[in-house]
């Protein structure tokens, strides 16, 4: 029941628990030992297999954080079975097509996740649909149960364990295929990379659908036989609740779930908490020097997707904002077009790059193509990952004289505007300062004449809150704002959109553009900027610039 001997599957992962007295699984209400952990999962396999018919042994889950999550994590496991975790920030004609897509032959999901599903056509008939708050299902279960846990004939380390959407904030959402080798090599590499123990007590709070979750912490603690505990969803209100209740020693966020904590009211004792460590990807630097102040604990931000890993070493050395050093040499930016290396980056005081043209390109890995296991019935998505022998991971990053590397956002995020390049990530860095501003996503929004002009969208407590003299004021007073980098529009929401793992979702913020019921401001004059309050005929008006000038068809006519 030790990490020391690296298993090659989820499934013998999970074997290497059964026994096991250790807590491995919590919530408020119950702990199960991992011993019992197995014996569930082994519960869930023998319905799961009843239940199989032909084609793929894909499990959808349409669940929040609950122990069925788990539970069915460990039967797939045992099974050979796939499991696909369904978003449910989804709807309607998006959450269909989805579904439709991944070839689910059964739903594991409960009565309000049946709500979300019972008006769309996903080609199951409902005895396809387990739903785990039926009193039925437990009687179900009973029928099911395992004397003694195993692995299915055939399952192994090349067993098709996770279809994962990636999260879809610039473009359209993918299903990642995911071995039960690859996630243990992560299982492994993450816990020597994190410090994960068997002592740890890891709080998951990011959705159990989505990879940080699975990779960062489920799967490290299954390796470590350490203590998961789960809560339904992430709220920035009941996070340190949760820790202290449980003595959490680690967690991970996502997004905007660092900057959702931030904007809570500091108490007097919020160092009073167990936490040691946390992971997470895409906070500001502001945000993580808060949360260190504040909570006492390490925060490690980290860089990687759905689709690949490993391409950052961590350096303690590191600069604010940097991710660490390449893992190898064969990790490089290059220009898209040319696949020529890009220069280093030169940067001043305030951490602008000063060459952004010849340094920011996109970070690639000219050995990882043979890492990547591909997407799920999409060839041309995988042949835009794989070409010329390299996995082009579609972000963007730069390396600084100094040999670290830097991420400068997705390649949707950049912008051209005036015939420069700018990075719509160092421009929301500097936004997150406001003290105001929980949230923000930038975009380019097309100019009536040609190229880009930069759209913000920053998520306030209260629309009142925002004062458009003021805002302009503290962009005025940002040395490391480029001038051609300034929002040109400015939206206030109390509630921006997300993914379903707290990533701002720019593509919907994109294709709405002023065109929105929140209050959007635009910069009008020269100069230092003055935002104006658009009405209802300034959208007409700007709309008709764009026919007098021919590019219609950027706004979708």
């Amino acid at each position: 029941m030790s990490a020391a001997i690296e298993r090659e599957s989820v499934a013998q992962m999970l074997m290497d628990r059964l026994g096991d007295g250790h807590p491995g699984l919590r919530t408020r209400e119950q702990t199960w030992t991992w011993d019992e952990v197995v014996r569930e999962s082994a519960t869930r396999s023998a319905l799961a297999r009843e239940l199989r018919r032909e084609g793929p042994f894909h499990v959808g889950v349409l669940l929040e954080n609950t122990p069925e999550f788990v539970f069915w994590l460990g039967g797939a496991a045992l099974a050979g079975a796939t499991i696909v975790g369904i978003n449910p920030t989804r709807r309607g004609v998006e959450l269909e097509a989805e579904v439709r897509y991944v070839d689910c032959q059964l739903i594991v999901t409960d009565h309000a996740g049946m709500q979300l599903l019972s008006e769309l056509d996903l080609g199951l008939d409902r005895e396809r649909f387990l739903l785990v708050d039926e009193p039925g299902y437990r009687d179900l279960l009973g029928q099911h149960t395992v004397d003694t846990p195993a692995v299915d004939a055939g399952v192994d380390a090349s067993s098709l364990f996770l279809l994962l959407f990636t999260s879809g904030t610039t473009g359209t959402s993918k299903a990642v295929r995911c071995s039960q080798g690859r996630l243990t090599r992560l299982a492994y590499a993450n816990s020597r990379k994190y410090g994960h123990v068997r002592e740890d007590v890891d709080y998951c709070c990011m959705p159990l659908f989505h990879g940080n979750a699975l990779m960062a912490l489920w799967a490290p603690a299954l390796a470590n036989g350490a203590t998961v505990c789960l809560t339904p969803k992430f709220t920035a209100s009941g996070f340190l609740p949760d820790v202290r209740f449980f003595g959490a020693t680690f967690f991970t966020y996502v997004g905007k779930a660092l900057a959702y904590l931030m904007a809570t009211p500091e108490q007097p004792d919020d160092r009073d908490n167990t936490l040691v460590r946390g992971f997470g990807t895409e906070a500001s630097p502001e945000d993580r020097a808060e949360f260190v102040r504040r909570f006492g604990a390490e925060l490690f931000e980290g860089y990687g997707s759905s689709e690949g890993a490993g391409s950052v070493t961590l350096d303690p050395t590191a600069p604010e904002g940097a991710l660490g050093r390449p893992a190898s040499e064969h990790i490089a930016i290059v220009d898209p077009q040319t696949c020529a290396d890009k220069d280093r980056a030169r940067v001043d005081e305030h951490g602008r790059v000063l060459n952004p043209d010849e340094a920011i390109g996109e970070m690639v890995d000219k050995a990882g193509a043979g890492k990547f296991e591909g997407y799920y019935k999409n060839e041309d998505a995988i042949a835009e990952r794989i070409r010329h022998g390299w996995y082009w991971t579609g972000d963007l990053g730069y390396i600084d004289e100094a040999g670290f590397i830097y991420f400068a956002g997705r390649k949707g995020d950049w912008i051209r505007v005036d015939g420069e390049n700018t990075s719509a990530l160092m421009i929301e860095r500097v936004l997150r300062r406001h003290p105001d501003v929980i949230a923000t996503g930038v975009y380019a929004v097309p100019d009536p004449r040609s190229g880009d002009q930069v759209m913000a969208a920053v998520e306030m407590e209260r629309l009142e809150e925002f004062d458009p003299a003021e805002f302009a004021r503290f962009l005025a007073e940002q040395d490391d704002l480029g001038t051609k980098a300034a929002p040109r529009f400015v939206r206030v929401s109390t509630n921006l959109p997300v993914t379903g793992s707290n990533k701002v979702l720019k593509r919907q913020l994109q294709g709405e553009r002023w065109h929105t019921g929140d209050p959007v401001f635009r910069w009008v004059g020269r100069g230092v900027p003055e935002y104006v309050l658009m009405t209802d005929a300034d959208k007409e008006t700007l709309d008709d610039e764009f026919a007098v000038h021919g590019r219609q068809r950027f706004l979708g006519v």
